[in-house]
C-alpha cells in the first residue's frame, strides 16, 4: 500500500457527466439540486481501470509528478469514494487538493445566496470527505496536508484533523513537506510554497482529466480582487506541451484543452500578443493527432488587438465544428471608477474609458471565430454607487443588443485572503447596491436565451440519460427559473428566503423530481410522436 495519498473531494474528484460545465451544478445549494441527480449524472464517481483512476483532475496529476521528481515514488492518487479501501497502517501522508471547500468562491457564493443560503454541493462534497478522512487518520494517524486554490478557505476555519495549509504553488515545497513527514520530523501549521520557474514544473506522468494541458501560469494584468499576481506568468516551453499532449492522445484522447488564465497571451511580453507563438502551439498539438483544440479563458483586450490571431487558432482548433467554445472572459465592470481603482490594466492597451468599446467590439470578434465568451462580473465593491452599477446595466446592454451569442455572469466580488481585497466585507445581499438585482435578472434572461441556443452542442457527446437531463434544464427548469430571477429582481433578494425550507432529497422531494423529470420527458415524447405524425401526414 502507499505510504503517500493524494485525493480531492468529488466536486473536484469527477468527469461531470462527461461535460465540464455541468461543473457549475455543484456550486447550487444541497437542498436544491437532488443528491440522486448530483451522483448519478452531473458529479458522478471516478472509474477506474486496473486499480488505477480514470479523469484525474490536472492538479493531483502534477502534484504526484513533483512528488516523483523529487524521489518520492511510493504514491497513490485515490477518489474520495475509495479512501477507506486504500487507506491503512503503511499510510504515513494524505494531500488533499481544494477548489471549493466552503462554497465561497464567487460563483457558488451568488448562487447560494440566491437560492436560500443552504450548503452548497462544494461544500456538502468537502464535508463528507472530511468526515472520512477524520475517521481514518484517528485510527492510522497520518500527516494531512491541504492545498490547492481555496487553499485560503481552509485558513479561514481550519478543520481539527489537517496538519498543514499549503498555499500557494506545491512543485519546491510540497514534496520537501512529504519528506519530512516520511521521516517523522514536525510540519508547520501554514505555509506558502516558493514559485518555480518553467524548468521545475515537471510534466505531468499519466493522463489527467478532458486532455488538460497548462500552457500558461499565471497572470500579468494584476487586477486587485484576483489572487494570481503579474510576477507568478510563465509560458510553458512548448516541449513540455508536447509532451503532455502526446500523453493523452497515445491513451486515447482526442481533443486538447490548453490551461492557461488567457490563451492569446501564451509567449507574451509585457501584455502584447505573440501571433506567431500562439499558432504554432495550435498548428503544432494540431499536426500530432488533435481532433479540437479548446481553451478555458481569453481575454477581451488581447483578442480586440490580434482578431488574426483568434481566427487563425479557430481554424485549426476547428472551433466551428465543435460548436460549443465558451470559455470565461473578465468583464468585471462598466464603472470607470471601480476599474481604476482595482483592474487598471484590464484594458491593456486602452484605458478604462475605453472599456465598453473594447468589450462590444472583442464579443463580436469572438462570434465570428465561434467563440461563444462566458463574462463574468464583479459586483459589491465598498464604494460602488448606483451610478456605477447603471454603468455595468449600460455595457450589459449594450451586448445584449448587438444580438451577440454570450453569458454574462454578475458575481460577488469575494475578499479572498490571498488577494489585495482581502480586508474588504463580503458582500452579503443586504450590502449589494439595489441596481445589482435589476442587472441580475436582465443578464439572466440574456443568459437562459444563449443557453437554448449553444447548449445542444454542448451536450451532443454525451450519453443520452443525461442528454435527457439537461433537456429537462433547457426547457421547464429554465422556464421556472425566469419566473424566479423576475422575483428576485422585483423583492431586492428577498424571494431567496422562500428556498431555504426546501429539500429535494426528502422522500417527498425526491420523488417530486422524478414525477417532474418522467412528466416532462413524457410530454417532450408525445410532442415529438404529434409533430412525427403531422410530418408524415404532410409528405403524403
Amino acid at each position: 500500500m502507499a505510504k503517500v495519498i493524494l485525493t480531492s473531494d468529488r466536486g473536484t474528484f469527477t468527469d461531470y457527466g462527461g461535460v465540464s460545465v455541468l461543473g457549475y451544478v455543484a456550486c447550487m445549494p444541497n437542498n436544491i439540486v437532488p443528491k440522486l441527480l448530483m451522483d448519478k449524472f452531473f458529479a458522478p464517481p471516478a472509474k477506474y481501470n486496473r486499480g488505477e483512476p480514470l479523469h484525474v483532475p490536472y492538479p493531483l496529476r502534477k502534484i504526484e509528478a513533483s512528488l516523483v521528481n523529487a524521489g518520492i515514488s511510493d504514491i497513490k492518487i485515490v477518489s474520495p469514494e475509495r479512501l477507506e479501501k486504500e487507506v491503512n497502517e503503511d499510510t504515513k501522508v494524505v494531500g488533499i487538493n481544494v477548489h471549493d471547500p466552503y462554497g465561497l468562491s464567487p460563483v457558488t457564493f451568488k448562487l447560494t445566496m440566491l437560492f436560500g443560503g443552504q450548503m452548497s454541493w462544494t461544500a456538502r462534497y468537502f464535508e463528507e470527505l472530511t468526515d472520512v478522512v477524520r475517521k481514518l487518520k484517528q485510527k492510522y494517524n497520518f500527516r494531512v496536508i491541504i492545498g490547492g486554490p481555496a487553499a485560503w478557505q481552509i485558513g479561514l476555519n481550519k478543520p481539527d484533523f489537517v496538519d498543514t495549509i499549503f498555499n500557494g504553488e506545491a512543485e519546491i515545497d510540497f514534496p520537501v513537506l512529504v519528506k519530512k513527514s516520511l521521516a517523522g520530523e514536525s510540519l508547520p501549521a501554514e505555509i506558502t510554497g516558493r514559485m518555480p520557474d518553467i524548468n521545475h514544473i515537471p510534466n505531468i506522468i499519466k493522463p489527467g482529466r478532458f486532455g488538460e494541458v497548462q500552457v500558461t501560469r499565471g497572470c500579468p494584468r494584476g487586477c486587485s480582487f484576483c489572487s494570481i499576481t503579474p510576477e507568478t506568468y510563465r509560458t510553458i516551453p512548448m516541449e513540455n506541451v508536447e509532451a503532455e499532449a502526446s500523453l493523452y492522445l497515445k491513451n486515447g484522447y482526442k481533443d486538447i484543452e490548453f490551461i492557461t488564465d488567457d490563451i492569446m497571451l501564451y509567449g507574451q511580453k509585457k501584455l502584447t500578443v505573440n501571433h506567431d507563438a500562439i499558432v504554432n502551439l495550435f498548428s503544432t498539438v494540431k499536426k500530432m493527432g488533435a481532433r479540437y483544440l479548446t481553451f478555458p479563458h481569453i481575454s477581451a483586450p488581447a483578442v480586440l488587438v490580434s482578431p488574426d490571431t483568434l481566427f487563425e487558432i479557430s481554424e485549426i482548433g476547428g472551433l466551428k465544428e465543435y460548436g460549443a467554445e465558451a470559455p470565461v472572459v473578465g468583464l468585471e465592470t462598466g464603472s470607470t471608477k471601480i476599474m481604476h481603482k482595482y483592474m487598471n490594466a484590464k484594458p491593456y492597451p486602452w484605458k478604462p474609458e475605453d472599456w465598453k468599446d473594447v468589450i462590444v467590439k472583442a464579443t463580436s470578434i469572438m462570434n465570428q471565430a465561434s467563440v461563444f465568451p462566458c463574462y463574468t462580473m464583479t459586483i459589491g465593491y465598498p464604494e460602488e454607487t448606483e451610478e456605477d452599477l447603471q454603468q455595468s446595466i449600460d455595457i450589459v446592454q449594450s451586448i445584449i443588443d448587438s444580438n451577440y451569442t454570450a453569458w454574462i455572469f454578475p458575481l460577488p466580488v469575494i475578499p479572498m485572503t490571498s488577494s489585495r481585497i482581502s480586508k474588504n466585507p463580503f458582500p452579503y445581499m443586504e450590502k449589494l447596491p439595489a441596481g445589482y438585482w435589476d442587472l441580475l435578472y436582465e443578464a439572466w434572461k440574456y443568459d437562459f436565451r444563449t443557453t437554448k441556443q449553444v447548449i445542444p452542442n454542448m451536450v451532443k457527446r454525451m450519453n443520452p440519460v443525461t442528454r435527457r437531463i439537461i433537456d429537462l434544464m433547457n426547457g421547464a427548469v429554465f422556464d421556472n427559473l425566469d419566473k424566479i430571477f423576475k422575483q428576485l429582481a422585483e423583492t431586492k433578494g428577498k424571494k431567496s428566503a422562500d428556498f431555504t425550507d426546501i429539500n429535494m432529497n426528502t422522500v417527498t422531494g425526491f420523488l417530486k423530481t422524478v414525477y417532474w423529470i418522467t412528466r416532462y420527458t413524457a410530454g417532450k415524447e408525445i410532442k415529438n410522436k404529434k409533430v412525427s405524425s403531422l410530418t408524415n401526414e404532410a409528405r403524403i
